[in-house]
C-alpha cells in the first residue's frame, strides 16, 4: 500500500496549507469534554509549523449550528500558541484573515456544516476552500468515508497529501487487513445494516468473529430463538441468517443479561434459548465472557468495534468492560490490538487500560468502511 504522505511534499517551506482535520469532539457548555481527536492531530500541525507553513484548519461538528470556538480554545492550550478563529468558512472575512497570516500562524475556520455545499460535495464550495491555500492535507481519517466537499471535491483543485495521523491510521488498520493469524474480530453495537459488509470481510480473514451487543440479537433471532422485547432490526434478519450460513466462524453469546426495561436494576442471567417474552437483552452473560476470553487469549491480531451491551447502565457494563480488559491485556506485545468507535473507546477509557492498545482509531464509521473494503472518497488519490 502506497500513501502520498505530506512527508514527501517538495518545497513545503512557507506554504499556506489547508489542513482538513476531524475535530468533531464532544462539547458541553462551550467546553471540550474529550480532546483525543485534537491531541492526535498535533504531530501534523507541529510538522507543518516546523516548515514555517501558514495553517488553515477546517473541521465539521455533528451539530451543524455549533461553533468551533471551543475547539480553537483547546487547540491553543495544547499547542501553547494562539489559534485564531474566523467567523466563516469562505468569503471576504476568511480571505482577509488569510492575507494577514504570517509564517506559523494558525487559522481555524468555522464549522464546515454551516455550508450546505459541504455534505453535497459541491464543487463551487470546494474550489472556494482550495483558493485559500497552496496545498491540501487530509488528516481527517474519521471523515474520509464521506463524499463531502472538504475531503473529496477539494482535491481536484489543490496538490493533495495525507497527514501524519491519516498515514498512521492506514498503516495500523492495514495490519488487520493483513493480519498475523489468528485474527479475532469482536463486533458489537446496534445497527447490523452498517456492518454487513464489514462482517463479510472480517469473517473471511478471522479465526473467529465474536458478536455482542444489540447486533447479536439479530443473529440469535435468525437462529430461531426468542429475544423477547430486545432491540432488533427485523429488516436485517435475513442478512444475519445469510451470514451465519456462509461463515461458520461467527460466535454468538451463549448466555445474556436481561431485564424488564433499560433502567431496571432487576437483572437476570439467561441462556440464549431461555429468554422470556417480556425480557430485554442488555448484556452478554458470564459464560459468554469466558467463551470470548478463550478466543481472545489465542489471538495474534485483535480488532474490536462496538460495545457488548448497554454499558451506560452500571448493571449492564460487565460484558463490555470485561472484553475491554481482555483486549488490552492481550495487546502490546502478545498480539496487535486495534480498537475503534466512539462508544468502544468510551468503554475502554472506563477501564483505564487504553494505553495498552496498539492502535485506538479516531474513526468509527470510517474504520468500518476501510476494513470492509468500501469506497473511501477522502483517500482517493492519496492511498493506493
Amino acid at each position: 500500500m502506497k500513501i502520498k504522505s505530506i512527508r514527501r511534499a517538495n518545497n513545503l517551506a512557507g506554504k499556506i496549507v489547508f489542513l482538513r482535520a476531524d475535530l468533531n469532539v464532544p462539547i458541553k457548555n462551550r467546553t471540550v469534554l474529550d480532546d483525543y481527536k485534537i491531541v492526535m492531530i498535533l504531530p501534523t500541525i507541529r510538522f507543518l509549523l516546523r516548515h514555517n507553513c501558514r495553517l488553515i484548519i477546517a473541521t465539521h461538528l455533528s451539530d451543524s449550528r455549533a461553533s468551533t470556538k471551543p475547539v480553537a480554545k483547546r487547540l491553543a492550550q495544547l499547542l501553547d500558541k494562539k489559534v485564531r478563529l474566523v467567523n466563516g468558512c469562505v468569503g471576504d472575512k476568511v480571505e482577509k484573515a488569510v492575507k494577514k497570516m504570517a509564517a506559523k500562524d494558525i487559522l481555524l475556520l468555522e464549522n464546515l456544516r454551516l455550508e450546505p455545499g459541504e455534505v453535497k460535495n459541491n464543487n463551487k464550495l470546494a474550489k472556494s476552500l482550495a483558493a485559500l491555500a497552496n496545498l491540501y492535507v487530509n488528516d481527517a481519517f474519521a471523515s474520509s468515508h464521506r463524499n463531502h466537499a472538504s475531503v473529496s471535491a477539494i482535491k481536484k483543485y489543490l496538490s493533495s497529501f495525507a497527514g501524519l495521523l491519516l498515514e498512521k491510521e492506514i498503516l495500523n488498520l492495514e495490519k488487520v487487513l493483513r493480519p498475523k493469524q489468528p485474527l479475532i474480530s469482536i463486533i458489537g453495537g446496534a445497527k447490523i445494516e452498517t456492518k454487513i459488509v464489514l462482517l463479510n470481510s472480517l469473517a473471511k480473514k478471522s479465526h473467529r468473529v465474536l458478536i455482542g451487543g444489540a447486533l447479536a440479537n439479530n443473529f440469535i433471532a435468525a437462529h430461531g430463538f426468542k429475544i423477547g422485547e430486545s432491540l432488533v432490526d427485523k429488516a436485517s434478519l435475513r442478512a444475519a441468517a445469510s451470514l451465519i450460513k456462509r461463515h461458520k466462524n461467527i460466535i454468538l453469546p451463549v448466555d445474556v443479561l436481561v431485564a424488564g426495561d433499560f433502567k431496571s436494576n432487576q437483572v437476570q442471567v439467561r441462556a440464549v434459548n431461555q429468554v422470556q417474552q417480556k425480557d430485554i437483552i442488555l448484556d452478554i452473560g458470564p459464560k459468554t465472557v469466558n467463551l470470548f476470553a478463550h478466543f481472545i487469549r489465542q489471538a495474534n491480531t485483535i480488532v474490536w468495534n462496538g460495545p457488548m451491551g448497554y454499558f451506560e447502565n452500571i448493571h449492564f457494563k460487565h460484558g463490555t468492560l470485561s472484553v475491554a480488559r481482555l483486549v488490552a491485556a492481550r495487546s502490546t506485545g502478545q498480539a496487535f490490538g486495534a480498537v475503534g468507535g466512539g462508544e468502544t473507546v468510551e468503554a475502554l477509557d472506563m477501564t483505564k487500560m487504553g494505553h495498552y492498545i496498539d492502535w485506538v482509531s479516531t474513526g468509527g464509521g470510517a474504520m468500518l468502511a476501510f476494513l470492509g473494503g468500501e469506497e473511501m472518497p477522502g483517500l482517493r488519490g492519496l492511498v493506493k
